[in-house]
């Protein structure tokens, strides 16, 4: 079980499974995270209903905002439906995707046409990383 970004595994540090606090230092020392691979974008729900996980998130570690295109449309701001599952009620289906990540800290990662044309609901894509 990986920590929040400076932490390590706390579960292997003896902390478990029900520890929920957090320090206020994680928040204010602005640590950056470091991860492995890109930016990941795991598509679910439905036609006319896209919910996006986003995870493997570098640099802050935290989202702000997210928008998508389409190969057909223009960027749309998703909004966030809870955790880090953001959501477009726009019909995207048979179009690339690509995806505009801003964190906390301000700062953008575009994520050019990430899903190809022929994406499916349930998998997952890998873009860049801050």
């Amino acid at each position: 079980m990986g920590g929040a970004c400076g932490y390590g595994n706390l579960y292997s540090q003896g902390y478990g499974t029900n520890t929920a606090a957090l320090s206020i230092f994680l928040h204010d020392t602005a640590v950056s995270c470091v991860k492995k691979g890109g930016v990941r974008f795991t598509i679910n729900g439905h036609s006319y209903f896209n919910l996006v996980l986003i995870t493997n998130v570098g640099g802050a570690g935290d989202v702000h905002s997210v928008s998508i295109k389409g190969s057909n449309t223009g960027w749309q701001s998703m909004s966030r439906n809870w955790g880090q599952n953001w959501q477009s009620n726009s019909y995207l289906n048979g179009q690339s995707l690509s995806f505009q990540v801003t964190t906390s800290d301000g700062r953008t990662l575009t994520a050019n046409n990430v899903a190809p044309g022929n994406w499916q609901f349930g998998q997952t894509y890998e873009g860049s990383q801050f």
